[in-house]
């Protein structure tokens, strides 16, 4: 979903769209079903040529990609490394629109961990690639403030609109020979690994805001999770208290009201809690979970 207001930017400010790459139809729903990215869907409603290899790589893509004569490459979010034969195709070379200011945050999941280390702000940057990962020069970046109850998936999609209207600026300076490509401050680089369900339990033991940055920064994939009663429960929407002295277990339900959502009791303070997600179960706020699960002061989330 990231990259679809950039395909639609190119196609808007009249750009010719060679082609578009993206990940195979993969399975999904309860049935299983393939379903195609949605790129792919948005760029067949273009009518534009569509390439959807396994993996990115060998003599045939190669061959496809050179026939299709593109002049630059644009990479966003496709979650795949692309060799330096295939990022050499383009007579312009290849650039990538990433979710962070680089140096800091490279790597597959910026705006996660943008949130998840209570940053309050990050942006975007478009740059050159090259084979080491999100190393190239940087040819623009646009700011970005990270307001404080903002979860991953709001800021991803602000994001997204503002990497298109990035991208698109950038674009302009290289068709005009004014982009000034800057090189990264490589001694100053940080990481943004892969974000998966085993590091998203939460520790109760940590204090009130950094489990809000916990909770806001897995939200909605692969979303923040504890058990509660042998039971495995997603949490949303947290509001820290790091004041509120408690004198019990971390974990350990404090208040339980269905108008303002359940209150937790943290390593230091406390964190309110508005939303949650049984297993197998669709996400919703506190007060109509609560009629079917009763939540007495005291019950423990683990």
């Amino acid at each position: 979903m990231f990259a679809l207001p950039s395909l639609r930017a190119l196609s808007e400010e009249g750009h010719d769209i060679v082609g578009v790459v993206t990940q195979p139809d993969r399975p999904s729903g309860r049935g299983r079903r393939l379903r195609p990215s949605p790129v792919r869907e948005v760029a067949e409603e273009e009518g534009l040529p569509v390439l959807t290899p396994e993996r990115p790589q060998g003599p045939e893509f190669l061959r496809q990609i050179e026939d299709l004569h593109p002049e630059v490459a644009v990479v966003i979010a496709y979650g795949r490394l692309l060799p330096p034969e295939v990022l050499a195709v383009p007579s312009g070379g290849s650039i990538n629109v990433h979710a962070s200011l680089l140096p800091e945050l490279r790597g597959a999941a910026p705006v996660h961990w943008a949130i998840l280390r209570g940053h309050k702000q990050t942006g975007i940057t478009i740059m050159r690639m090259v084979e080491a990962m999100d190393a190239g020069p940087v040819i623009f970046q646009a700011p970005v403030r990270i307001g404080p109850a903002e979860t991953a998936t709001e800021l991803s999609t602000r994001l997204s609109e503002v990497g298109a209207e990035a991208l698109i600026e950038a674009l302009a300076l290289l068709s005009e020979g004014a982009a000034q490509e800057l090189e990264q401050n490589h001694a100053k680089a940080t990481f943004a690994p892969k974000v998966d369900r085993g590091m998203a339990r939460i520790d109760w033991h940590r204090t009130a805001q950094e489990l809000g940055w916990h909770i806001r920064g897995l939200d909605a994939v692969p979303g923040a999770w504890s058990t509660l009663e042998g039971d495995s429960v997603k949490l949303f929407r947290p509001t820290p208290e790091p004041g509120y002295k408690h004198g019990t277990a971390p974990g350990t339900v404090l208040r339980s009201n269905p108008d303002t959502g359940v209150l937790v009791a943290c390593g230091a303070g406390a964190i309110r809690i508005e939303e949650i997600q049984s297993s197998g179960k669709k996400r919703m706020s506190f007060g109509p979970w609560l009629l079917g699960h009763p939540l007495p002061e005291g019950t423990r989330f683990e």
